[in-house]
């Protein structure tokens, strides 16, 4: 049966990615990155945006079962035309920044970055995956959320909050260790979340292999459904990082996590509510907050 969906034609893509041709990778990475393309381009401007020739997006459509780029095409052009509420606009408050002082400019382009990095993590969000995940969250014993450098806080932080409404939740690596001692460690009915963005760190690479060799579910979070750790993971979301700074923006790997924490919460039910209530009670009793 021929996909219907994007997210089922993205998966094809994904599956087959290792056996296309070198032209037909390039191909397939930038759908596979740029979703949101498909159905705004023609077949010349994704070829040419993506650096390769027309014939190589035919071929790409026919060696996925469709008849030609057109069939495989449609359904992105679907969801554009049946999509959600279009994000409202934003181009007068950017300007009213850019107006507002001498690092306005400077100051517009962050705010317009990161803007962009949230909408294209929502837009390209599947919400039977995310609501999967969840669910498999739910029912394992441990789920360890793997991060180092930048992403080292970003995962502790989702442990912290989550860990308010479920148990099971850990951070990796744990005491100082080495990833690799935390996915030995795995086992069916575990769940890894691991996270990397290019250039990839090449521990969170191996330990996600491990993870899934050990039989644990392996969720990746990294900025193209062709890293190395995505291959091995039975879950994938991507996240943009580009940003005019320097440095590689977590924007969007965060609005994915508290997506999922939402998810979580909401299937969790009464259990994860009376977690969240008890843990704040706890903490009221103990002098932990105040008002003054």
């Amino acid at each position: 049966m021929l996909a219907t969906t994007p997210a089922q034609v993205l998966d094809r893509l994904a599956d087959a990615y290792e056996d296309l041709s070198p032209q037909a990778r390039i191909a397939a990475r930038h759908v596979l990155d740029q979703p949101g393309r498909v159905a705004v381009l023609s077949m010349r401007q994704l070829a040419d945006e993506a650096g390769v020739k027309p014939n190589t997006l035919v071929r790409l459509a026919r060696g996925l079962g469709f008849d030609g780029y057109d069939d495989l095409r449609t359904p992105f052009r679907e969801e554009a035309v049946d999509g959600g509420t279009p994000f409202p606009d934003k181009a007068r408050w950017l300007r009213e920044l850019a107006d507002a002082e001498h690092h306005g400019d400077l100051l517009a382009d962050l705010a317009s970055s990161s803007l962009a990095i949230v909408e294209q993590v929502f837009d390209g969000l599947d919400t039977a995956e995310l609501k999967a995940v969840a669910e498999t969250i739910l029912a394992a014993p441990t789920t360890g959320v793997l991060g180092v450098g930048a992403l080292g806080p970003v995962a502790r932080h989702f442990c912290y909050v989550g860990a308010m409404a479920l148990d099971g939740l850990r951070s990796l690596p744990t005491n100082d260790g080495h990833p690799v001692d935390d996915a030995a460690r795995m086992g069916p009915g575990d769940v890894l979340v691991a996270m990397t963005f290019a250039p990839y760190r090449t521990e969170i690479v191996e330990a996600t292999r491990l993870a899934a060799d050990r039989g644990a579910t392996v969720v990746a979070v990294t900025d193209s459904r062709t890293a190395p750790v995505a291959r091995p993971a039975h879950h994938v979301f991507t996240c943009p990082t580009d940003t005019p700074l320097y440095f590689a923006s977590v924007v969007g790997v965060v609005a994915l996590l508290e997506a999922l924490l939402a998810f979580l919460v909401a299937d969790g039910r009464d259990d994860a509510t009376t977690s969240i209530a008890r843990f704040h009670r706890n903490r009221r009793d103990a002098g932990v907050y105040t008002t003054e």
